[in-house]
């Protein structure tokens, strides 16, 4: 299967129009610079919130998702969901549970994505889903839009393309905050 160009990011044309949309820009040069981006980012979220992640097969998304794990302090280890769409990681304290969703192989919008339940689950649940561009927005209006620029063709071992890692690892990240919930959070801690 070949890979899919990076889609159209919705959030750099809402942050063109809106100057108050929160966004930070971080180069990544090393997996456990990406895992470490995930821990940061953890600490910012609180259940209810939507992070969708974007970026070529092999970027980094699930790296970034197992940081995320790592810092919500959840069960079970953190791997990519794409053959089983998602996976439940629960809470190993009174944090919120991980939802973790590859829909790279969805191809409808919402409706598809609806016997996943994650408008049930986005409540008490912090939600990230890879590859959910046009597939998930309609969940809520409040949503983290992180998107992981590389070399198209650079096989890494930041993401889960296999092979040997390549001396040039280089990711841009870019986060993005959307709606009310993030107008006022700092996201510039994340570039620490």
């Amino acid at each position: 299967m070949e890979a899919p160009a990076a889609p159209h990011n919705p959030a750099e044309t809402e942050a063109s129009v809106s100057p108050s949309v929160p966004s930070v820009e971080i180069t990544v040069t090393a997996p456990e610079q990406m895992r470490d981006l995930g821990r940061r980012l953890a600490k910012l979220l609180r259940a209810g919130d939507l992070v969708m992640l974007n970026g070529e097969l092999g970027a980094g998304k699930t790296t970034l998702t197992r940081g995320l794990g790592e810092g919500l302090g959840v069960r079970g280890a953190v791997t990519s969901p794409t053959f089983v769409i998602a996976r439940v990681h629960p809470s190993l304290g009174d944090g919120p549970p991980l939802v973790h969703v590859d829909a790279y192989r969805l191809g409808g919008g919402l409706d598809e994505m609806e016997d996943l339940d994650l408008d049930v689950s986005l409540p008490e649940s912090v939600i990230v889903v890879e590859w959910g561009e046009g597939k998930v927005e309609e969940l809520t209006d409040d949503r983290l839009h992180v998107v992981i620029h590389r070399a198209v063709g650079t096989v890494s071992s930041l993401g889960a393309t296999p092979g040997p890692p390549e001396t040039d690892e280089v990711r841009h990240v870019t986060v993005t905050g959307l709606g009310e919930r993030w107008s006022t959070v700092d996201l510039s801690v994340l570039s620490a």
